[in-house]
């Protein structure tokens, strides 16, 4: 991709929202899978009353609208203001106390998460039923949209294509029912969690245009002793806690 392509891909401009100022892509097609969009507003003529304490509205008690699910409170009970990057505020915003809760832990995944995806890692790569693994560094692209792979070659994959993750631990191959494992990354919640064994590698199944069956590939955390090891280790912690925020935004 020329660098071209790439800049506009990533381009981004400062819009204002009745919640705020907000620094979104310049093309909607290029949004991050992690975004979430402004909730319509629950209009004012249908709240007489506090959504979560049921206080009556009046001249002294002024009703407010959490700027992430969009219900109407009073000031003690949505008197918060959070960051919220899911939706791209500049600055913290107006929530309520559980919003306040949800985004207060995405944060984390923005502060450290993110940056480790986005600076990548190294793997043993293994493409379909290839039995030779190839050393490519995996990282998240700039506007968080695909997983790139280069080494020799050069691969890019849209998390929205992508259909089943496993995370693969220590003891374990794909398909035994200790792997952490999700049927999508845009499906439901997994069935099954292997609680804190150290991940080793990932396993995905993606699609591809104009093919029938998904394609699959496998990545592996290569042994050596210059600590690209332990940065593959981060980096399918960072990758764990991307697909649960990803499944979680179904219902958000």
């Amino acid at each position: 991709m020329s660098s071209g392509v790439a800049a506009r891909r990533d381009a981004k401009k400062l819009v204002r929202s009745p919640s705020g100022l907000r620094m979104v892509p310049e093309h909607r097609a290029f949004g991050s899978p992690f975004g979430l969009e402004e909730p319509q507003w629950v209009p004012d003529k249908e709240c007489p009353r506090c959504m979560q304490c049921d206080a009556k509205f009046d001249f002294i008690t002024r009703k407010h609208h959490c700027r992430r699910c969009g219900k109407c409170f009073c000031d003690r009970c949505c008197s918060q203001k959070v960051p919220l990057r899911r939706m791209c505020f500049v600055d913290p915003v107006r929530q309520c106390a559980e919003c306040a809760l949800v985004s207060h832990r995405e944060a984390e995944f923005y502060d450290k998460q993110l940056k480790v995806l986005l600076s990548g890692a190294t793997f043993l790569v293994t493409f379909g039923d290839s039995e030779k693994p190839e050393t490519m560094v995996c990282r998240l692209s700039n506007n968080q949209r695909c997983l790139i792979l280069d080494g020799d070659s050069h691969h890019e994959i849209e998390i929205a294509h992508v259909c089943t993750v496993q995370i693969l631990t220590e003891g374990f191959t794909p398909g035994e029912k200790d792997i952490h494992t999700y049927t999508s990354l845009l499906g439901s919640l997994p069935a099954s969690q292997a609680g804190s064994t150290r991940a080793t590698g990932m396993f995905l199944q993606y699609t591809e245009p104009g093919a029938e069956a998904a394609a699959q590939l496998r990545l592996v955390a290569g042994e050596d002793a210059n600590g690209s090891k332990r940065q593959a280790a981060a980096w399918l912690a960072a990758m764990h806690k991307a697909t649960k925020l990803l499944y979680e935004s179904r219902d958000q």
